[in-house]
């Protein structure tokens, strides 16, 4: 089958097409024809050699896939072949052929191309995980979006509207906070002309934001503590701008801040296939009704695998790039 491999040449690590072997279901595993697969960041890192795949995951790159269920494992009741899906799996997804867990596959929702249902599982499964399940969100709250263009952002932005609550974004562009407006957040801040703390306490008068999800780190985090009301959550899920910084612990207890944070990848599939099934309940329901859908940026051929990864690495996309296979 055809896939994208890492080859390391004089010039870094780039992205080349190749045949490998078709790979064959576990016991718990089904495997699927890939029409599209979603491009992450965390690809990005992997390609550099900073975040290996889990023990056990395949090497090729790719988070996230949409195609047609080819053969299934001898365990697996839930899934048949022929049956459209999309799902969240650890490594595999730019390729034909794609390795998943059952239970963390999703129906393509109705009405959605495979272009679009490959765009769902990685950022919906972490927004539910980090935004309603570690940051307990609730109607009539308040949520800081750093990032509020990108994948991740446009998905909290739609769903934390979706459900009640007032949320407020940070971007870097007028053309991406115009969008991020377009998305129902009821204000958005672009961090390159504004001081975001100050405009949040502008916009809160003073009392600050519930919640803040934050992919950016290092000196966003002293930022964001000033950003937050009493009993805040802030849920850290990247840290672009660096793992460190320093920070006045007496922010955290005055204020009685819970600070959190996690990463996917890692978890186990009985951990994602519990996501899963709060997302068909909750959330497919909103994406087959047309109240919320994926922002989509641009799409890419698999052989232009190294296209797509420039796109993201230019910062300049507002949504999800997408691979077609």
């Amino acid at each position: 089958m055809r896939a994208i491999e890492i080859v390391t040449t004089s010039a870094g690590n780039e992205l080349r097409l190749a045949e490998i072997p078709r790979p064959s279901p576990a016991e718990h595993q089904v495997l699927i024809k890939v029409a599209a697969a979603g491009v992450n960041r965390p690809d990005l890192m992997q390609r550099q050699g900073v975040y290996p795949p889990p023990p056990g995951a395949s090497e090729i790159l790719g988070l996230e896939i949409a195609g047609i269920v080819v053969e299934t494992g001898s365990g697996v009741t839930t899934l048949n072949t022929g049956d459209k899906v999309c799902a969240l799996v650890n490594g595999g997804g730019y390729a034909e052929y794609c390795l998943a867990c059952a239970a963390c596959c999703l129906p393509v929702p109705r009405n959605f191309s495979f272009t679009q249902a490959a765009a769902l599982p990685e950022t919906f499964f972490t927004v539910w995980s980090n935004v309603f399940d570690r940051g307990r969100l609730q109607p009539g709250e308040s949520l800081l979006v750093h990032g509020g263009a990108s994948g991740i952002g446009t998905t909290a932005i739609q769903l934390a509207k979706a459900f009640g609550s007032r949320v407020y974004a940070t971007a870097g562009s007028e053309e991406k906070c115009k969008r991020c407006l377009e998305l129902g957040a009821d204000a958005a801040i672009n961090y390159k002309q504004q001081d975001f703390v100050a405009t949040i306490g502008e916009l809160t008068a003073g009392n600050g934001v519930d919640m803040i999800l934050d992919m950016v780190g290092g000196d966003y985090f002293p930022r964001n503590l000033k950003c937050l009301a009493a009993e805040g959550r802030l849920v850290q899920i990247a840290i672009q701008n660096g793992a460190k910084n320093e920070i006045n612990l007496w922010t955290i207890i005055a204020k009685r801040l819970t600070v959190t944070g996690s990463t996917l990848r890692a978890r186990d599939d009985g951990f994602k296939g519990n996501i899963a099934r709060q997302l068909h309940d909750k959330v497919w329901p909103l994406l087959e009704s047309d109240r919320i859908a994926p922002v989509i940026d641009s799409v890419f051929p698999l052989a232009e695998a190294n296209q797509a990864h420039a796109r993201i690495t230019s910062n300049q996309h507002i949504g999800k790039i997408i691979l077609e296979v």
